[in-house]
């Protein structure tokens, strides 16, 4: 197994800014971002997260200076991987809730590409809409092979094991109780030590930004500035390799005789970044009643629709409840959003049993769910005094499609077949005497 480098890399602050950053000093051109000649003999290189004309606030581009340019490479052809879909999914989707046992750790040497397996999906990948789901087991660093989504940005969340993310613009350090966004279009090379597992939400759609605060104020939720973006750090390494592209819903594969993470200096607002959970400041009642869970949103992606989201990326954190003469777990509800859940650790406050780190659950538009029948046994008749929520992290990829699942994954043996059994203690307690 390669030993993992002690180094510790530098970041950058600040969510979507505009960063300067070279690992030889004089390396960024002054005045231009392509002179005929920049300098050490580099390439200028643009990489543009977004279209030319996009506004001014919602440009994300990059100037990349690189020993070669990315255009240096074989021919690709198409590399079977029957365990990653791309949308559209199949349209045979009922309206029941599912659940899953964590999908088991590699036992074979895996890299992430392989240790790939799609959960469930929505939209369409063409048209620039929807989201995918996968989980992800490894236990082998990717030994020159690198990697690129040109289909949507990567949101990663470890849930068993450190990830080290060697990208074009730098190395990002990322583990249990992080996430990591790696753009699309992106290069990079995933390190593990050890056994690692964890979820991958595949964005279709607009680039992920902060939620607006409206009237919560200036503060609050995920500030910008505790997003950490990588410093220049580049390779030089040349030989064997292979370069394997997601492009139009398949992987592709082809050969290279050099890294592609050879960028010496950058500046722009597009590059991978990573953020550490344990800093969001949640917005909880001080009163009665229970928040709509959209105000745990860490990132978002909207749609075309005001308000209602392509993706949002909500967490459960450890917090205060103090709500008085409140049903303070997450109440029955349904609504016109899907939801797919996932647990870092600990225990989600609104099952007793069966959700597990690790695990997922998803529950489509306007099917009901809930607590089960336990949990909603004990808040009922808790003692409603101040009481705060330790050792858990949850978190939920929302969308306003509907999330469509794999056949693997409803064929799979981790698929809880009796989930919906969770609530059928849920005895009738009516009584007009009463």
């Amino acid at each position: 197994m390669q030993q993992r480098d002690a180094v510790t890399f530098e970041y950058q602050s600040g969510f979507g800014s505009e960063f300067a950053t070279e690992a030889l000093e004089g390396a960024l051109p002054v005045g231009r971002n392509s002179p005929q000649r920049p300098p050490y003999g580099l390439y200028a290189e643009q990489l543009s997260g977004t279209a030319f004309t996009a506004p001014r606030h919602a440009n994300r581009r990059s100037w990349l200076y690189r020993i070669r340019p990315a255009v240096l490479h074989g021919e690709f052809i198409e590399l079977a991987h029957p365990a990653l879909v791309t949308a559209p999914f199949a349209s045979n989707t009922s309206p029941n809730q599912l659940r899953w046992d964590p999908f088991p750790l590699p036992d074979a040497p895996t890299d992430f590409v392989d240790g790939l397996v799609t959960i469930a999906g929505n939209g369409n990948a063409a048209a620039q809409c929807g989201m995918a789901i996968h989980v992800y087991a490894c236990n082998r660093p990717m030994r020159d092979r690198f990697f690129y989504c040109a289909d949507g940005e990567l949101l990663v969340v470890p849930q068993v094991g450190a990830l080290r993310l060697a990208t074009e613009m730098g190395v990002l350090d990322v583990g249990p109780g992080e996430i990591a966004v790696l753009p699309r279009g992106v290069r990079f090379a995933i390190d593990v030590d050890g056994t690692a597992r964890g979820y991958v939400c595949e964005n279709y759609g607009a680039l992920l930004r902060l939620p607006e605060l409206g009237p919560i104020g200036a503060n609050g939720l995920a500030n910008p500035r505790d997003f950490l973006y990588p410093v220049a750090n580049y390779s030089e390494r040349e030989g064997t390799f292979e370069l394997v592209a997601k492009f139009g819903g398949k992987l592709w594969r082809a050969d290279i005789d050099h890294s592609p993470l050879d960028v010496v200096a950058w500046h722009g607002n597009y590059a991978p970044y990573k953020y550490d959970l344990a800093l969001y400041n949640a917005i909880n009642t001080v009163s009665f009643d229970h928040p709509d869970p959209s105000i745990f949103t860490v990132l978002t992606s909207p749609s075309d629709t005001a308000g209602t989201a392509n993706l949002d990326v909500v967490i459960f954190p450890p917090r205060w409840l103090v709500a008085e003469g409140t049903f303070r777990p997450p109440w029955f509800h349904r609504n016109v959003m899907s939801e797919y859940m996932g647990l870092i650790r600990g225990v989600y406050d609104a099952k007793a049993e069966g959700f597990v780190p690790g695990g997922g659950s998803l529950h489509n538009a306007m099917s009901g769910h809930g607590p089960d029948a336990e949990t909603f046994e004990r808040a009922s008749s808790a003692e409603l005094l101040p009481h705060k929520l330790q050792g858990t992290l949850a978190f939920m990829f929302e969308s306003r499609y509907v999330i469509h699942p794999t056949e693997r994954a409803l064929t799979a043996p981790q698929l809880q077949r009796d989930y919906a059994a969770c609530w059928q203690g849920l005895a009738r307690r009516f009584d007009p005497r009463r």
